[in-house]
């Protein structure tokens, strides 16, 4: 693995794997501004592979389907994300193409895809989990950018004209940090005359304000026609780089992002019942992350999967884990950190995805060993600091 400066100053990371028959490219561009209005970042992103001064839309996805080439845009809250793998012997010309996208979109079909965009989110609201993320989402980050939910994007979408979105576009592409990685057998010496030719890569320091300091908030949903209740609770907590990110990661693995053999599973659906699903997660932004409980429940359940999640939240507080609780913890953790970085594709979007939050290309193998190194002291000392009262309860039932 090699670190380059491309012509532009973007910085990449060369991994160069042997006699693999596909090549994979990743490229962050880093947004530092929140958008105009809810939606415009999506719009925006959908809009880039529909059509460029060269291609149409169709003729964009013909030239992709006939070469088997596999190329996203995608929508992050800190960073826009271009991504392809190819064959190896495809991959100047997946290099071109790239190119056009980025330099040459034409955002021509605008209505279009609002419309598409509208009807997509309506449809994804239907479902009771989706509207408690929805609300649990714009309750935890209200008035913030991250706060930028599904149902704030349909009341805001409107106000969103083509030339918000091409401005838009142009901000982040002029005034953005860019990193890339690539992952295969790759003649590197071409990345200078494609990707060496995009804007160049400025360190703007970030408008995206810090999340505010959270208060304990209940927020209430009513869907008539609901089977079940929804339950999402969850706390403010550090982001990537913190001296507490491998101690949570542990933590979210054995409170409930282990599935069979996680805390909550076991008491709350083998034990007690109450569920089918529950589960943790820990979501990452670059200015704040969220630590989480969700719980699908009979509405008569509510109170009760509310104490349950106390109680395992007490428990971890103030008993400390076994040493073979946190050994399974870490070995359940390390393996999935391998197993998502078994592909070029794989390895070139984690490889990119830690430079754009602003850490080493490689921190994947430091983090493995701050793992290793966590003790049952930190994960109690961690669940006291951030599992306080100041957190989010959102409910949704019928």
């Amino acid at each position: 693995m090699r670190e380059i400066y491309l012509k532009n100053n973007i910085r990449a990371c060369i991994k160069r794997n042997e006699n693999t028959p596909r090549i994979a490219l990743t490229l962050n561009i880093a947004i530092t501004k929140p958008e105009k209005f809810a939606g415009e970042y999506s719009l925006m992103n959908r809009l880039l592979l529909k059509g460029t001064s060269k291609y149409s839309s169709e003729e964009l996805s013909n030239i992709l389907d006939e070469n088997a080439i596999e190329l996203y845009t995608e929508m992050k809250s800190d960073y826009l994300r271009f991504r392809f793998v190819c064959l190896n012997e495809d991959f100047e010309k997946a290099l071109s193409i790239l190119n056009e996208i980025i330099l040459n979109s034409t955002f021509e079909e605008f209505e279009k895809e609002k419309v598409k965009l509208k009807g997509e989110l309506l449809a994804e609201l239907d479902s009771a989990r989706v509207k408690v993320s929805d609300l649990f989402t714009k309750t935890i980050y209200k008035n913030h950018y991250y706060g930028n939910s599904y149902t704030k994007i349909l009341e805001e979408i409107d106000n969103v004209t083509k030339e918000d979105v091409v401005n838009a576009y142009k901000t982040i592409l002029n005034n953005s940090v860019k990193t890339m990685a690539l992952a295969g057998d790759a003649d590197e010496t071409l990345l200078d005359k494609y990707i060496g030719v995009i804007p160049e890569s400025i360190d703007l320091e970030s408008e995206i304000p810090q999340p505010a300091e959270l208060t304990n908030e209940y927020a209430e949903l009513i869907k008539e026609d609901a089977n079940q209740a929804q339950i999402l609770q969850g706390w403010l907590v550090p982001q990537i780089g913190s001296d507490d990110y491998p101690v949570l990661m542990l933590l979210n693995v054995i409170l409930g992002a282990s599935g069979l053999s996680s805390r909550l599973f076991l008491e709350l659906r083998e034990k007690k019942g109450l569920a089918y699903t529950v589960r943790t997660a820990y979501e990452i932004h670059k200015k704040s992350a969220v630590f989480s409980i969700y719980i699908g429940t009979e509405p008569s359940n509510i109170q009760t999967s509310i104490e349950g999640f106390k109680e395992e939240i007490e428990k971890i507080k103030t008993i400390p884990v076994t040493e073979e609780e946190l050994h399974n913890a870490k070995n359940n953790l390390i393996g999935k950190q391998q197993f998502v970085t078994e592909t070029n594709g794989q390895q070139a979007n984690m490889l990119a995805y830690y430079s754009i939050m602003g850490m080493p290309f490689d921190y994947q193998k430091e983090l493995i060993e701050k793992v290793k190194q966590v003790t049952p002291e930190q994960i109690k000392a961690c669940a006291n600091k951030y599992f306080t009262e100041n957190f989010v309860l959102a409910v949704l039932k019928p």
